[in-house]
């Protein structure tokens, strides 16, 4: 799994009721940068403000991880702020385990899980439990994992932690409730269609891992109807159980005692073995044009290829220049060609993502009125090629390196946040030591080890570029002849689906 600092959005300033107050606070601002940087006086303007290096050491997950007797691994991190305590268990295995005929299985079984009752509790009496307690209960699976957790206040985490337990270990899956979940779903699948980004999400998963891998599988309403209780019994059973677990906890509690409760409340759980790592896709990705037909005014564009897995020396490489062509917002060029340059589409940009198990991808995109789409495809494409003919300037390295330094701490900034990534690390089986030296080997890269990855790793002439829109004024492109979509070679129109059953529909006579 690959992880991203996040990134601080701009400030919104407001004004203080009184004029003084602020001036009062910039004053007091002031003199403290003024004091630590040295100086003895005001600084005349704020550029001239300095402050001492950011110092920060990540921390370590070995001083946080313990096992319970039986091996489980449990990370805890306390904190007596509040009288509150947060558990999840975090499980391997997830819709990667969903059998063809029964894509949604997983899931619908997380589902259930909560909503269904145990064995002991009606649906009804765990609601009325849990709303008494002001508890928080949640069941989810998706990819290839799955997580349950509790948050509640450290007067009721016992209760709590009980309630959890004997629904994963004891699920009724109600009928009545099942049948509450099934009609959801299945107003869910008949809107797949509505709009653009639904269309385009499903289309390039099955472009970029084929439609029967579990990355880019659906549901339909067959393999929803398939479902059954003895179904979700066999993967609750699969998944949620302790040879199967980390256990992680934030909050007030004594962390000596802790432990000790944990194996008290899992008394008689069956630990069976850990699920295997998700199978890597065997499908090939074919470059090229491919469209689906739909009467809208504006084209959703990606554009993208195959890309490395996370453990790929051109990791770093690779996440700066991904960074400098698109993923940077304002500061990218994409956006500054295509957003502020040309004015063609109000978002615009790349991501990259590093697979942990197999490799990732790299996808560029954009929304924009149809008949510029063409142009916008183009810029992309050609910024691309400009990264592999050309290194990037010192000034645009800098500005990538420090998004990535300057923001590093948000990894850490909360404790469940902290637990998340170690948590995450165990499972993906991260090399130890990794976050120690993200900073140094971010810093380390060079424009030419950029220069160097973008020719080994992105090739405009082998991008496969999917369109959502009207094909007709997408293809002809802007009233200019700046562009048309014939420049990229021949399209595939992609036929439409029945949004239900997935089925291929007939392709409307108006199709392009």
């Amino acid at each position: 799994m690959n992880r991203r600092p996040t990134r601080t959005k701009d400030a919104t300033m407001t004004y203080l009721p009184h004029m003084t107050h602020a001036i009062l606070s910039i004053s007091v601002a002031l003199a403290v940068a003024s004091t630590s940087s040295g100086q003895g006086k005001i600084p005349p303007r704020p550029e001239t403000l300095t402050y001492p290096e950011l110092k920060f050491t990540p921390p370590k997950a070995s001083e946080y991880r313990t096992t319970l007797s039986d091996g489980t691994p449990l990370y805890m991190f306390p904190s007596h702020e509040f009288p509150l305590i947060n558990l999840t268990m975090t499980f391997m295995g997830g819709s990667n385990m969903d059998p063809a005929n029964q894509v949604g299985l997983a899931g619908m079984t997380a589902s259930m899980i909560r909503t269904g009752g145990s064995k002991s509790l009606s649906a009804d009496e765990v609601d009325e439990k849990l709303e008494f307690m002001a508890t928080n209960l949640g069941v989810m699976s998706s990819g290839w994992m799955s997580t349950a957790s509790v948050d509640c206040l450290k007067s009721n985490f016992d209760e709590s932690l009980k309630i959890l337990v004997d629904l994963l270990r004891n699920p009724a899956f109600d009928e009545a409730k099942f049948k509450i979940a099934r009609d959801q779903v299945f107003e869910g699948l008949k809107q797949r269609n509505d709009n653009a980004s639904s269309i385009s999400g499903r289309e390039w998963g099955y472009l970029v891992f084929g439609e029967d891998h579990f990355e880019a599988a659906q549901a339909t309403g067959d393999s929803i109807n398939s479902i059954t209780a003895a179904d979700m019994t066999k993967r609750a059973e699969s998944i949620f159980h302790p040879g199967n677990m980390i256990i992680s906890v934030t909050g007030d509690f004594d962390p000596k005692t802790l432990p000790a409760a944990l194996e008290k409340a899992f008394a008689g759980w069956t630990k069976g073995p850990a699920n295997p790592k998700p199978d890597a896709p065997t499908h090939t990705m074919v470059p090229g044009v491919f469209f689906v037909e739909k009467d809208i005014p504006q084209g959703k564009v990606t554009i993208g290829m195959p890309a490395i897995q996370r453990d790929d020396p051109d990791f770093f490489a690779y996440t700066l220049m991904n960074e400098i062509l698109g993923g940077g917002g304002f500061s990218s060029r994409i956006v500054q060609k295509v957003r502020s340059d040309e004015g063609l589409a109000y978002s615009a940009g790349s991501g990259f993502k590093a697979g942990a198990f197999y490799p990732g991808t790299f996808r560029a995109g954009f929304e924009s009125k149809s008949p510029t789409c063409a142009l916008a495809t183009k810029i992309i494409l050609e910024e691309i090629t400009r990264m592999r003919d050309s290194q990037v300037s010192d000034s645009e390295l800098d500005i990538a390196k420090n998004s990535f330094i300057e923001t590093f701490p948000a990894n850490f900034a909360s404790k469940a946040g902290t637990l998340g990534v170690f948590v995450s690390d165990e499972m993906t089986k991260r090399p130890a030591g990794y976050w120690d030296s993200f900073r140094e080997k971010i810093r380390a890269v060079t424009p030419e080890e950029i220069q160097k990855c973008a020719q080994k790793h992105l090739d405009s002439s082998k991008m496969t570029i999917l369109v959502v829109g009207k094909w007709a004024d997408v293809a002809k492109g802007d009233l200019q002849g700046r562009a048309t979509m014939a420049l990229f070679g021949p399209a595939v129109q992609i036929a439409p689906r029945d949004p239900v059953t997935l089925k291929s529909q007939p392709v409307p006579p108006s199709g392009g």
